[in-house]
Order: structure tokens, then sequence, then C-alpha cells
């Protein structure tokens, strides 16, 4: 019972904190610029909350100090776990109730709705938006409730788990299915404000969107059509290279793994539009593919980059490195036990490979294809730049907010049917997984040696990779070199002009000044970078924990909600944002905050499924031996699950970082002068016509990934399982060497 109280009285002391000491409402400056330290009893804007509920006119703030006084009294009142749990549930749980209540029912001007405003007093001050006592608050008495769910017996009593659940779900509920339930009612919205149901049918049902006039001969085809054929095209793709690319940097003897595996990590490092320019400088009209035919053939230069093999072309190049990110730990995990069990039979190499080894790299396979399938149907940088008269739902989304429509209710209806295709790709992935087991490594050692690839895959992933290898170095070496001429297409002078441009230093009286026109930019984007990363990975490999260890209610519910802000254009992600986190009682646009959870909630699922795909893996006997001895669920994740995730892990760190970094169209719309971007800072380049400065700064980012990746799997080190680092051998080369 010690125990039970302890862990009470310090989310209790959390509370206490927030209500006592820490401005309740958001301040206009940073909290830890530490001026509201005078104002903290004295001053409505920067009271705390037992100041606000006593002096300032803001009693119902009283309600939360309530269940906070109950949940601390609890332990004293009831001596039974059950009981206890019960009183921590209805205080914890009541008292965030309370919270949210009053939070939306109370805004800067007294009550937020005119039915309150009828009926209720008119009150003598409002509120603004939460700041970190109120933060802190809500925290604990969260943190409480599921306290009491594991007293209950709930999450098999483990307080760990029962607080991991509850904290993740309230976060994707918060920055998630909020922000995107926010602007996705706007589709049933008319002019003046209210709900119409037919109208919602004729946004959804439009032939702009479903029609089929390039089947009967009359035009295009609609883009929702587009849309799902570009995404299992590119899908199906950038699973295949990816796999083509793990398969050879861990079953072969390649010389070049290790620049292969750098490789393939370039275009994710990159922001989106320069993979398409130099396929464009290549490929386009005046590219250079286009101007040898010309001269040599006398053959008539062609659009064909334009439209969907460019935008499919730009996309596997774009997404086949998220694909061989999933893939890699899987293939890697895969036991050698297994294979040499199988060739001990006498199995084939090739039967070895297609009954053994494929089927247990089901599950990253299948994964890869579904992270693939939904980056397609969100990305936006790519067709905008490639696509021509080949529409698509994100560029449509784009322009019904941007463009003369101004249409938001249409905006969101397209994002509804984006919604409705990853659904359908999540049930589908459930379903080809179904409930088999693809535990390959257990608690047990393992020493084998993975098998040799059957000759005739080898084949087929050199003949695979290699190629677009070379591609791929063709269309970086054409993008970099641009910033190194006066300008592109005219002239070709080598210059160094941009890159002093951007990244100039001077010394100053002071010391070091950075007076490059990017370094502003340059140094708000590496510190929101490097604070979100590990964020993203903790949530993550968490929310991967729980799915695949834990069985809760809601589960599946759970799991696609981790999914949904990656569905959505970062378009309407970035407006979603804003129409949710611009008033109270979240008010946080125009903060580096914003910009952080946004990169957190929109990056986050690429941890999750390179997690759950990795620890499909791990025989759930480890962790029962864990807890038979003993230890908790936190330290059995800690000690034991993720030594064993470690390419899990980085992969989740380096997507997170890099897409941080390289993203634009979920912060276009987030960025602040105060808090600008380097992509942003880009794009105004390139609007601006100066290519020059773009594609230098560009270079600069890439070598900056380059770095951050060297460093991520420095300090996370290397998933160690015991295996012989010796060339393999097969059965038939044994014998015959006796």
């Amino acid at each position: 019972m010690k125990a039970t109280q302890r862990t009470v009285m310090s989310w209790l002391i959390v509370g206490l904190v927030g209500f006592l000491l820490l401005p309740w409402y958001a301040l206009q400056d940073s909290l830890w610029s530490l001026h509201w330290l005078v104002g903290v009893y004295s001053n409505d804007q920067m009271a705390a909350g037992i100041a606000q509920a006593t002096a300032y006119g803001r009693p119902w703030l009283w309600g939360c100090a309530a269940a906070l006084a109950f949940c601390g009294a609890a332990p004293y009142l009831f001596r039974t776990r059950e009981t206890l749990g019960r009183a921590l549930l209805i205080a914890g749980g009541g008292g965030v109730l309370f919270g949210l209540l009053q939070a939306f029912a109370i805004g800067p001007g007294g009550w937020s709705f005119a039915t309150l405003q009828a009926t209720l007093p008119a009150l003598s001050s409002g509120q603004y938006g939460i700041g970190a006592g109120g933060m802190l608050v809500g925290v604990a008495l969260l943190m409480l409730f599921a306290f009491g769910l594991a007293l209950c017996g709930f999450f098999r009593g483990d307080a760990f788990v029962a607080g991991s659940v509850v904290g993740v779900t309230a976060l994707v509920l918060l920055f998630t299915f909020f922000p995107v339930a926010k602007i996705l009612a706007t589709a049933v919205q008319n002019a003046d404000g209210g709900n119409s149901l037919s109208l919602l049918a004729e946004r959804l049902f439009a032939t702009r969107i479903w029609g089929l006039n390039c089947i009967t001969g009359g035009g295009g085809c609609g883009v929702a059509w587009n849309t799902l054929l570009l995404a299992l095209l590119t899908a199906t793709g950038a699973t295949s290279l990816g796999l083509a690319f793990a398969l050879i940097v861990t079953r072969t003897g390649f010389v070049y793994k290790k620049f292969l595996r750098v490789l393939t990590i370039l275009p994710i490092i990159t922001p989106p539009f320069v993979i398409g320019l130099g396929l464009i400088l290549i490929f386009g009209r005046s590219g250079l593919v286009n101007q040898f035919l010309e001269r040599v053939f006398e053959v008539e230069p062609s659009r064909w980059i334009y439209g969907l093999q460019g935008v499919l072309l730009a996309q596997v190049f774009a997404f086949t490195p998220i694909a061989f990110l999933v893939l890699i730990g899987v293939v890697e995990g895969v036991a050698p036990s297994m294979e040499e069990a199988a060739q001990t039979l006498r199995a084939t190499s090739w039967r070895t490979f297609v009954d053994i080894s494929l089927p247990l790299m089901r599950p990253g396979i299948v994964n890869a294809f579904l992270v693939a399938f939904i980056e397609s149907i969100a990305d936006f940088g790519n067709p905008i730049l490639l696509g021509g008269n080949f529409g698509v739902l994100s560029t449509e989304v784009f322009f019904s907010i941007v463009g003369a429509q101004l249409d938001y209710g249409r905006a969101a209806a397209l994002a509804l049917v984006l919604l409705s295709f990853a659904l359908g790709a999540f049930f589908l992935q459930r379903r080809i997984l179904g409930k088999k087991v693809y535990t390959s490594m257990s608690g047990k050692g393992e020493s084998g040696l993975p098998a040799l690839l059957p000759k005739r895959v080898r084949n087929l992933a050199f003949s695979i990779a290699l190629p677009w290898t070379a591609l791929t170095m063709v269309v970086y070496a054409m993008a970099i070199v641009g910033g190194f001429v006066e300008t592109w297409g005219r002239n070709y002078t080598p210059t160094l002009r941009h890159y002093i441009k951007a990244f100039s230093i001077d010394i100053g009286p002071h010391g070091i000044v950075w007076s490059g026109a990017a370094w502003n930019s340059f140094w708000t984007t590496l510190q929101l970078a490097s604070i979100a990363a590990p964020l993203t990975a903790a949530v993550g490999i968490l929310t991967a924990y729980l799915l695949t260890r834990q069985r809760f209610a809601g589960r599946g519910l759970f799991e696609f909600g981790t999914m949904l802000s990656f569905a959505v254009p970062g378009t309407v992600i970035g407006v979603s944002y804003i129409f949710a986190f611009n008033v109270p009682p979240v008010e946080l646009t125009g903060t580096a905050l914003i910009l952080v959870l946004c990169f957190v909630f929109r990056n986050m699922p690429v941890g999750v499924r390179a997690g759950i795909a990795a620890m499909s893996q791990l025989d759930k006997s480890l962790d029962e031996a864990s807890v038979t001895l003993g230890a908790s669920g936190f330290r059995t994740l800690r000690l034991v699950i993720l030594p064993l995730l470690r390419p899990a892990v980085i992969a989740s760190l380096v997507y997170s970082f890099v897409r941080a970094v390289t993203t634009v169209s979920a912060i276009i719309f987030l960025v602040s002068a105060d808090h600008e971007m380097a992509t942003v800072y880009i794009i105004n380049r390139v609007i601006n016509g100066d290519y020059g400065v773009a594609i230098a700064y560009c270079s600069v980012l890439i070598v900056l990934m380059l770095l951050a990746i060297g460093l991520i799997r420095l300090l996370v080190g290397e998933r160690r399982i015991g295996r012989r680092k010796t060339v393999p051998v097969t059965a038939a080369a044994a014998v015959a060497s006796v």
C-alpha cells in the first residue's frame, strides 16, 4: 500500500505545482523567460490557478483543485485496491472531464455558446488558452485516472501500461482527432455556417472526383481514381525496390553495401521538390535527354515527364527509402536457424527463401506497402511539380484552400475521400497479416548464419537496385551542380556566389556573425527537428509496444488513430491545426510548439509501423520471462524489448528528424516570422526565381542529414543477437569440401 500511496502523492505534487506555482493560462512570452515570476500571484495574465480562482473572478477552477484534493486523500480513505481504484477513476476522470467542459464552455468573452449565454448568469471574466499550470494539473489528473484503471485490474494491473495507453490516447485525441475533426466538420457546412447533408453528398460524389471519362474517351478520370492508381503503383514499386536493397545489404557480399545503404536514404533527406527538379533537368523538354535526342537523332522534344509517369517516378524515388527503413530490420530479424533447418532437410535455396524467409518478412513487406501507399495519397510536392494535367486529391485540396475558390468545405470533403482510402488500406493490411505468428527471435541464443540468396533472387535484386542507384546518382548530381553555376540553362560559369549569399560568416567586434541570409532558418530548423525527433520516436515505439503486446478495448480504433494524420494531406493538417489551435482553450499558432507537435504526430506512424513490424518477430516469452522475474512493464520495455528494436528506433529517429527538416506542406501555414523553417525559405527563393540559392541550401541540408543519420546510428548502436560473422556456405558446398 505504501507504493500505491507514493504513486498517488507523486502525481498529486505534480498537480499542486501546476495549480499553486505556475501560470494557469498561456503567456505571451516564453515560459523560460521567467518574467511571469513577478506576477504569478499579482497579475491576471500570469497568475497561478489558485490566484485566478480567488482574486481574479474565475471560481470554476476550484473544480480541478477539488478533484486533486480528493485524489490525495483517497489512499487514506480507501484501504483496498479496488475501492481506491474506483475512487481515483471517479476523481481523476471527473476532474479531466470537468476541466475540458469549462475550458470549451468559457472563452475570452465569457460563455462560448449562445445557449449558455441565454440560460446562465453572465460571467465577470473569461479565460484564455491553457498554460503550463493548467496543463500540469490535467496531466496529473489523467495519470491518476490511469492509475485507478490499473488498481481495478485493467492492463493486468500494470500502472506503466495503463498510463501509456491513456497518455497516448489523450495525445492522439488532442493532436490528431481533434484538429482533423475540426476541419472535416466543415465538409457539411454551407456558406451561411449551417449544416447540409445534401451539400456533403454533392461534394463527395462530384464528377471531378469520381468521373470515368478516361474510360469512356471523354477526357481524364476523376482525381480519386488518379490518386488510387498512383498510390498502388508507387507502393508496389517502392516496396519492391526497398526489399531489393534490404536483401542486397543483408544477404549478399556486395562490396559497396555501405555506400548503397547511404544512397538509398538520399531521397528522404531532400526537400520534396529537389527530386522533381532533378528529373526535369534530365527528362524535361529542355532537359539533357531531350536535348541529346534532338541533336543526335532529330527527335522532337516531348513533355512526357509531366503526368502520371513523372509523378510515379518521383514518388518511387521519394518513398523507396521509407520502405527500406521499415524492411531492413525485418529482413535482418529472420532467424537463420529456421533457414538452416530447411536446408538440413534438403530444401533448395529457392524453396528455403520462398517457404521460410519470405513469409517471415511478410509483416515488413505489408507495413512498408501500407506506409508507401499512405505517403503517396498524401504527397503534395511531387504532383504539384510534375503532375501537369494529372490531378490528384492532395493538389485539389491545396487549390481549394489557397486558390480563387477558397472553399474549406470542398477541401474537407476531399480529405474525407483520402481518409476512406487510408482506412481501406489499413483494414486490408490487417486482413493480409491476420492472426498468423511471425516470431523468429526468442529468448534462446541465435548463432545461425543467414542463408545465401537464391541465384535468381540475387540477380533480380541487383538488376533492379543497381540501375536505380545509377539513376539516383545522376538525378542528385544534376540537382547539386545547379548550386555551383551562375544560372542553370543560361550561364554555366562556375561560382560559389549562392553559397556565400546564403551561408556567409563574418567576424565582428563581439565574435562570429552569422551574416548569411539562410542562417536564421537553418538554426531554427535544426533546433526544432532535434526536439521533435526523439519525441516522435518515443511515442511511436511506445505505441507499437502497446499495439503488439497489450490487448484492450478499442485497440483497432487506437491503431487507426495513430495513422490518421499520416493519411491526411499535409496542407489539410496545417490548416486543421490553425482551426483547432488558433483560439482557446488551446492557443498555439505562431509558436514553436505547434511546429514540434505537427512534426511529432505527422511523422509518428512510421515509427509505429517499423516498431510493429520488428516486434512481430520477438517471442512474447521474452516479456513473460521478464515479468515472471518481477520486472515492471517499463523495465521490461527498457531492458529487454528496446535493445532488440534498435533498427526500428533508428528508422523512427532518422525519418522523424529528416522529415522535420524537409517537410513543406504541413508547416507552410504554421510558420511565423520568429520561426522560419528551411523548406519555407527554399520555396520562397524558388518563387523569386533564385534557384541557385535554393539548390545550394538543399545541398547543405543533405550534408546535415547525412551527419545526423551517422550520429543517430552511433548513439543508438546495433542490435546484437549473437550471430556468427563468417561467410555462410551452403550444405552442398560443405559436402564438396569434405
